[in-house]
């Protein structure tokens, strides 16, 4: 067993096919390149970053990889690398806050971020299912906000940081998954049968709102 653990990084290293049953379709012979460093990407024109496929976001791109050089250079940071690093040590409202300042991240995309990339297990990324979940279960007066304005954006977050604690955002990442189709088989029945029931209730709310709007729009 020892003798064929050892081969293993021998295969990886010739090319032969991985045993990662996981990727079995990866052609580990290929060249494969590092992700390009913040300074790079900075220093590439936008019309290079186009070249390479990014279309339209090749602006953002640039744009966000000159703030981060420009930040880590202010606060003395070596790399933007550097910089981005040491957001996992600050406090989650600054780290959203300089995440904010880039170009192209929303709310939704600094919570992904910090959550994800950035040790901030108290960040709640906002969409439509966690959406549904914090009016069906948490506060059923979400429901009358017309729209996902940064405070209500917030009081979310915070509904979800008040039940859950510190780690809030790992538990929202399982409610968040309960809500997806292709995970109903594995919740309880009775679960099931609660979320259609407040899913049909939410589609008679909308229906009706709808056929409200279209009377008033009549007279």
């Amino acid at each position: 067993e020892a003798e064929a653990e050892a081969a293993e990084p021998a295969e990886l290293a010739t090319g032969a096919p991985a045993r990662n049953k996981l990727m079995p379709r990866m052609d580990i012979s290929a060249h494969w390149h590092a992700f390009p460093p913040v300074e790079v990407l900075a220093a590439a024109s936008e019309s290079e970053l186009r070249e390479l496929g990014l279309g339209y976001r090749a602006k953002f791109v640039r744009n966000a990889a000159v703030k981060l050089v420009a930040a880590a250079e202010r606060e003395g940071f070596e790399s933007g690398a550097a910089y981005l690093l040491s957001l996992r040590s600050r406090p989650r409202p600054e780290v959203i806050s300089a995440l904010l300042a880039l170009d192209g991240v929303g709310p939704k995309v600094a919570d992904c971020v910090a959550l994800f990339s950035l040790d901030q297990v108290d960040a709640i990324p906002v969409d439509t299912h966690v959406w549904r979940i914090a009016c069906r279960d948490y506060d059923t007066s979400l429901s009358a906000c017309r729209s996902l304005t940064p405070a209500v954006y917030e009081r979310v977050g915070d509904l979800f940081r008040r039940r859950f604690g510190d780690h809030a955002g790992w538990a929202h990442q399982l409610l968040f998954a309960a809500e997806l189709q292709q995970f109903r088989p594995f919740l309880p029945p009775s679960l099931v049968a609660e979320m259609e029931v407040a899913r049909a209730e939410e589609k008679e709310a909308k229906a009706r709102a709808k056929a409200e709007k279209a009377e008033k729009a009549e007279k």
